[in-house]
């Protein structure tokens, strides 16, 4: 009887990926998540020019991954923007609520597909960014906690936040 090496077992062996992923809300539960009773308008896309991605990233201090914005129109002249930043190993798709004036008036998590650091979605946490405006500051471990366990999500939604903010701020005219 032949024998197989351990190297051969485990190499034919079919691998068992382990991913975890979960939709918490639509972008339409997000929306009135964010302004309750609120009426919008369709998901409506905008491309970015070369010269807004630039500015947008000077201001924010992030690069723009996508020269788009998704968002939706809201009653009353506030806005829901919708986006994904990259987590550890998978993207986490999130949508930025922004009063009349352009102000942070709540984020929701709607797709998160980390292993780990799920309690971004904790209230609290996500709270933080109420009120902030185009060029406050949104830094993890400096006006925003960490979460412990949870650093590279905590760290890329801030950054995707001030990203928005920016961007807001950038293209406001055009929306």
């Amino acid at each position: 009887m032949r024998r197989l090496s351990p190297w051969a077992v485990l190499l034919s062996a079919p691998l068992a990926i382990h991913a975890y992923g979960e939709v918490y809300l639509s972008p339409s539960q997000a929306c009135q998540a964010l302004f309750p009773g609120g009426r919008f308008g369709p998901l409506q896309e905008l491309k970015l020019s070369k010269d807004e991605v630039q500015r947008i990233e000077k201001a924010s201090g992030v690069d723009v991954r996508e020269p788009k914005l998704s968002y939706f129109k809201a009653g009353g002249g506030g806005l829901v923007m919708v986006d994904r930043v990259l987590g550890k190993h998978d993207f986490i798709t999130f949508a930025l609520g922004l009063d009349a004036g352009g102000k942070v008036a709540g984020v929701e998590i709607l797709e998160y597909k980390e292993t780990y650091g799920g309690q971004v979605r904790n209230a609290q946490w996500r709270d933080q960014f109420k009120g902030k405006g185009p060029g406050d500051p949104v830094t993890v471990g400096r006006d925003i906690r960490n979460i412990s366990g949870a650093t590279l999500s905590s760290t890329h939604i801030s950054r995707g936040v001030r990203r928005l903010l920016e961007a807001y701020a950038v293209v406001h005219g055009r929306l």
